[in-house]
């Protein structure tokens, strides 16, 4: 590929991509995207809108199966916190070792859950879970996701193929679904920041952002750079200033993800106000989520930045690590993540990043996931949605995110008490 045409000039067309990929018993192929298709698609992109105003959710992918066909072809990303509501997955995976209890690897589990029911897990790499994923999130009202790309995994050559892999199932799973979908860098892990990740979005990333399926902003296909600003990611902030004005420079929507407090961080401010679009971290660091959204947005709107708000359901990472508490940030039944869309709407926020859909090792996630004990492997622990006295539904956070979104958009009638039912 030549490296001098810029992301913002469409000059090419999508490479039909045709991706096998075998699970346990049989073999499943992806839809392809048609040329015909993108090149209508991206032929006026100037009204595009696909990040303001929208729900996004960061979107790990993940997690692999022995014998799902991956690159990896083995239990990947299994250190999880909650346990996934497996019952919409036409294709499961049995065998999952549990890496619990501070790291200690537990042998595979061929057992059952607390109900007798066979204790089985999805894979990310399989495209039936991409398209019940996918479902979901049109059928609850998510626009679009951040898709993850991790610096640390890409000079793996099995990671970095399981990371393009996803790539090519997400493009098709958002184009199936009427959903968008960018790349989010995550540049933990690189030795040579500013290098690699120019290398890697022009030789991997800089063919699909003409697929329709890619989003968009102001008519630019839209990138975002996280660890910006954050302890202990690489770089300063004239690396980062650098990295993030030649992505501008190649004609892209550029979202800087940075830490909670970088409005008092004058040190990193150069690279800050390069931005197009600041995400704030909160995950471990929400404090007040009022103040803390005017706070930023008086940053942002100060500087002609757009401001993407935080949010997520609660936190715990007592299976990896032992110095955790339980269920340390509680979702108190939905009252905590709910007040942070109320704060939203009260300041006019207009996007919104969740912190995250599938995100199952952190217990962030807001996808289908165990509703009490009953649901979990016997004889293990796992966070359940009902570890706060309330029972709720497997999609609730689902149902809550849509009712939120809803009323951030105006769709819906303002309220600061949680509307969604529990069941």
């Amino acid at each position: 590929m030549n490296k001098g045409i810029y992301c913002s000039v469409i000059t090419f067309l999508l490479l039909v991509v045709f991706v096998n990929i075998n699970s346990c018993s049989k073999q499943q192929q992806i839809p392809v995207v048609s040329n015909q298709s993108v090149t209508s698609n991206v032929s006026d992109r100037s009204a595009d809108s696909d990040i303001i105003g929208k729900i996004i959710v960061g979107y790990q992918g993940w997690f692999s199966a022995q014998g799902d066909g991956s690159p990896c072809n083995y239990w990947n990303h299994q250190n999880i916190e909650l346990w996934p509501d497996t019952r919409d997955y036409s294709q499961t995976y049995a065998g999952s070792p549990f890496f619990q209890n501070g790291g200690y690897v537990i042998s595979p589990f061929y057992g059952n859950l607390n109900n007798d029911k066979p204790a089985v897990m999805f894979s990310s790499y399989d495209y039936s879970t991409v398209m019940t994923h996918f479902s979901w999130m049109k059928q609850y009202g998510i626009d679009g996701v951040a898709l993850q790309r991790y610096g640390s995994e890409l000079s793996d050559p099995s990671l970095k193929a399981q990371r393009d892999g996803m790539i090519a199932k997400v493009s098709s799973a958002a184009q199936a679904t009427g959903r968008k979908f960018y790349i989010m860098y995550d540049i933990t892990g690189w030795t040579d920041f500013q290098t690699e990740i120019k290398t890697d979005w022009l030789s991997d990333i800089h063919s699909v952002v003409i697929n329709s399926s890619y989003a968009y902003q102001d008519g630019k296909p839209v990138v975002c750079i996280w660890g910006v600003g954050v302890s202990g990611r690489p770089g300063d902030v004239n690396s980062w200033t650098d990295v993030l004005s030649w992505f501008k420079s190649q004609g892209c929507f550029v979202i800087v993800g940075t830490s909670a407090d970088f409005s008092t961080d004058v040190i990193n401010q150069k690279a800050y106000n390069t931005a197009d679009m600041i995400m704030p971290w909160r995950v471990g660091n929400y404090g007040d989520p009022s103040l803390r959204d005017q706070k930023d947005l008086a940053y942002c709107s100060g500087r002609n930045i757009d401001y993407q708000v935080d949010i997520f359901p609660g936190y715990a990472f007592s299976n990896s690590d032992l110095s955790k508490p339980r269920n340390e940030i509680p979702r108190k039944g939905g009252s905590f993540m709910w007040s942070q869309f109320v704060a939203a709407t009260n300041n006019k926020v207009k996007s919104v990043y969740i912190s995250m859909f599938d995100e199952i090792n952190e217990a962030t996630a807001i996808f289908k996931c165990a509703e009490d004990k009953s649901m979990v492997p016997a004889g293990n622990y796992f966070l359940t949605l009902d570890a706060d006295g309330t029972h709720v539904s497997s999609d609730f956070y689902l149902r809550l995110t849509n009712d939120g979104g809803q009323m951030l958009k105006g769709l819906k009638p303002y309220t600061a008490v949680l509307p969604t039912p529990f069941q």
